[in-house]
């Protein structure tokens, strides 16, 4: 029978307390991302899913590092092009955050200044 195939597994949470007991806290993590595919319609092609796998895994990381994903973004973007559409030379030293420098990471807390166009 299955619950006696996986009994141990179930009942890992008594002798280890420090194991959750359910994965709300994971399944709360992802509900967004759920809901925006959902709604979308879903990626409707490999690539697109791809793509958009990767964009969270850069945001989420860029949000474990409490930096401004606007800003990242924004000046990710502007490498790229001012580098000619391809990645920037020196692209894992400016916007990893683990290899940033400080100032570059007190850059990327917080927001750009926005142009007066007035």
């Amino acid at each position: 029978m299955s619950l006696d195939k996986h009994w141990s597994g179930l009942t890992v949470f008594v002798e280890h307390p420090e194991i959750a007991m359910d994965n709300n806290l994971a399944e709360n993590a992802i509900r967004g991302l759920v809901l925006l595919r959902k709604t979308s319609q879903g990626s409707q092609s490999r690539w697109a899913g791809e793509c958009m796998a990767k964009s969270v895994s850069v945001f989420q990381t860029m949000g474990l590092h409490k930096i401004n994903v606007k800003t990242w973004t924004t000046l990710f973007l502007q490498a790229c092009a001012d580098a000619g559409g391809k990645l920037p030379e020196n692209w894992k030293i400016d916007f990893l955050p683990w290899n940033m420098s400080d100032e570059r990471l007190a850059l990327m807390h917080s927001p750009l200044p926005t142009e007066n166009t007035s």
